[in-house]
């Protein structure tokens, strides 16, 4: 059974994406949505990331530093995010200038999103690589999802549905898990490997039965074992 852990953000606009769904792998057809769902959830979650601990020195100082990339981002100006602009550090500076620092970890963060965001996938990639999940069941899995997805844009389906499987395990709850592991199943069965998707679709409706998607999750049994 999921973890039965607080969440910061419903599952209700992710379901609603994922609902979207009519066949062909999900995320080929669904990358900006699934993009923006999973910003989001890092915007909205991500204060609590490098505020858990007291801070002090360079840490305290790529905190303030952040905090004007972050709103570019937010208002959707990636480039600028990346980049900055006047006296407004880019989160590639905050990345050279603060390495070591959690802050520094997070910007690649975000800047693999941004970058994800601006079509520029092999950089996108790379960021996300670089980033360090934490011990935290949302905005980490949210950027190894990030991560997966890319996978498959790029290509490499079967390692974006290992990713996706390994950000589902990392969440444990019915908040995100059903949704990583549903465009798993997806990509697999665009693969042709119905079999596998399958056993994550019924994961879904035993493990994760708090989730909207369970509600659905019959529909994508029936149509992968035809």
């Amino acid at each position: 059974m999921a973890k039965n852990k607080k969440q910061q953000v419903t599952d209700e606009p992710i379901a609603l994406d994922v609902q979207l769904s009519k066949g062909e792998a999900f995320i080929e057809k669904n990358w900006k949505k699934i993009a923006a769902v999973i910003g989001a959830v890092i915007v909205i979650v991500a204060g609590v990331y490098i505020y858990r601990h007291y801070m002090e020195g360079k840490e305290l100082e790529a905190q303030k530093a952040i905090v004007g990339a972050q709103t570019a981002f937010a208002q959707q100006q990636y480039e600028q995010a990346l980049k900055g602009e006047g006296n407004t550090k880019g989160l590639l500076k905050i990345i050279d200038e603060y390495s070591g620092t959690k802050t520094a970890n997070l910007a690649k963060l975000y800047a693999g999103l941004a970058y994800a965001k601006t079509d520029k996938t092999d950089d996108a990639i790379k960021m996300l690589e670089d980033f360090s999940t934490q011990d935290d069941d949302m905005v980490s899995p949210a950027a190894v999802a990030a991560l997966g997805n890319l996978y498959v844009k790029k290509g490499d389906k079967e390692k974006g549905a290992q990713t996706l499987i390994k950000a589902a395990t990392e969440a444990d709850n019915d908040a995100v898990s059903a949704v990583f592991l549903l465009q798993a199943g997806e990509v697999y069965e665009s693969l042709g490997q119905n079999d596998k998707a399958v056993e994550l679709y019924n994961k879904i409706k035993k493990q994760y039965f708090r989730s909207p998607l369970s509600q659905e999750i019959d529909k994508y049994i029936e149509r992968a074992t035809k």
